[in-house]
Formats: structure tokens, C-alpha cells, sequence
């Protein structure tokens, strides 16, 4: 059995390695920057341990423990018996990453999608001739996860970022993941309403599907091709839900 992808080597948008952190330290990470940047929305619900721990590829015990530093930054609230809710933003500052995704908002939707598409392109150029056997596994079991996820999209989103993330990093050039992954973090709060639309993540899991296909064939035409219409996907649902009511 592959062994699971390691997680994230750096919180989206750093720039350095991460030094001396532990695994319970960069979910506890991820879980928060989803928090800030508007992926997760107070009164969500988080999947279950089990869950979260197949999804993140680590253990039970790893997921509690990044869950108890969220709930001592008051930003999720654990309850016996029930799902862990989102409260929301804490008081202390934001991460890093989150500062860069400021910086993304006064930019155009537009702007922003060709700027992605150009950069992810070559990132999935390099990745379909690099990645690994274990970072395609990787990748199948989460379309695989996510095929049970179509009526639950804050399950999704997790594991959306994380096939995402995988992605990127498959691509051996740290620089390029970290860029792209800026791309990819810019009005996540409006992925959230365009995710809720009908048929909205499973289209999006079969995309995801025909990506892993091309790229177990070694193709970068086949799976670019299939990159770019995600991403036009993406674009353009994204871009309905930000359109004035």
C-alpha cells in the first residue's frame, strides 16, 4: 500500500520551510487559513475525525490535536456528541498567507484567472512528468473520497484544497506550487456559494478524474487540456456567483 503523500512543507504563501513544526501544527494551519480566507464560514460543520484524518492523510490522534489548538484559539467550538462548528476569525493576527490573499482581492476576477491559468499550466506540465506512483495514488483516493462528497461542501472544500495542494507540489518546483496556490486561495469565499449550486461538485469531482487520468498517461498535453477546462469551469462559476444581485 503507498505510503500517504507528506503534507505541505510551507502554509500557503510562505516562502520558507518550515522549520521544527509538527504534523498536528500544519493541520491545525490549514484548517485555520481555510478559516480566515472564508472557505470555512462560521456555523460550519467539520467532517469527523475519521474523516479528516483519510482526507489529510495523517492520524485520529493528529487531527484531535490540531483541532484542540483551534478550539483554544476560539475559532471552532467542540462539543460531546456533535459535529465541531466554525466560530470564525480570532483575534490574533492573520497568517501570512492570508496578507497575500488581501493583496489578490483588489484584483480582478479576470485578472487573476489569467494569471492562475498561465502559471498552472506550467505546473501541470511539470507535474505530469514528475509526478511520482505515491502522488498519484494520492490523488485517486481523494477523487475517490470525493464521490461521497456531493452534498457535503465543506467536506469537499477540504478535500479539494488538498487534491490541489498534492497537485502542485507533484509539479518538484516549490516556488511554482506556492504561486499557484496564492491563484487558488483568491475569493474563496465566492467558490463557497458557487460549490452549493446544483451539480456544482460533481462536475467538479469528474474533472478532478479526467486530470488523474491524463496524468497517469505521462501525456502534459492530455493533461493540460484537461487542467484548462477545470479551470474555465471554475472561472466561470465563480464568476456568476460575484456578478451584482
Amino acid at each position: 500500500m503507498p505510503r500517504p503523500l507528506q503534507l505541505i512543507e510551507r502554509i500557503p504563501g510562505d516562502r520558507g520551510p518550515i522549520v521544527k513544526r509538527t504534523v498536528k501544527d500544519q493541520i491545525s494551519d490549514k484548517l485555520a487559513y481555510m478559516i480566515h480566507s472564508g472557505l470555512l464560514r462560521p456555523g460550519d460543520e467539520l467532517p469527523s475525525e475519521r474523516e479528516l484524518a483519510a482526507t489529510l492523510g495523517v492520524s485520529r490522534e493528529t487531527v484531535r490535536a490540531a483541532i484542540g489548538v483551534l478550539q483554544a484559539r476560539k475559532m471552532i467550538e467542540v462539543s460531546h456528541g456533535a459535529r465541531t462548528k466554525v466560530l470564525g476569525r480570532s483575534s490574533m493576527p492573520l497568517h501570512e498567507s492570508v496578507g497575500i490573499l488581501g493583496d489578490l482581492k483588489h484584483r480582478s476576477l479576470k485578472e487573476v484567472a489569467e494569471a492562475r491559468a498561465a502559471v498552472e499550466v506550467q505546473v501541470i506540465w511539470l507535474t505530469a512528468q514528475r509526478i511520482t506512483r505515491a502522488q498519484l495514488a494520492r490523488l485517486q483516493a481523494l477523487v475517490d473520497e470525493q464521490r461521497s462528497m456531493v452534498d457535503d461542501p465543506v467536506r469537499f472544500q477540504i478535500s479539494d484544497q488538498e487534491f490541489h495542494q498534492t497537485l502542485y507540489r507533484a509539479c518538484g518546483n516549490g516556488l511554482l506550487a506556492d504561486v499557484v496556490f496564492d491563484f487558488y486561495g483568491y475569493a474563496l469565499e465566492y467558490r463557497r456559494l458557487a460549490l452549493v449550486r446544483k451539480n456544482a461538485i460533481a462536475q467538479s469531482v469528474v474533472e478532478h478524474q479526467k486530470i488523474v487520468d491524463a496524468l497517469r498517461t505521462g501525456a502534459p498535453d492530455a493533461a493540460v487540456t484537461a487542467m484548462r477546462r477545470h479551470l474555465d469551469q471554475v472561472h466561470r462559476t465563480t464568476q456568476a456567483v460575484m456578478k451584482p444581485r
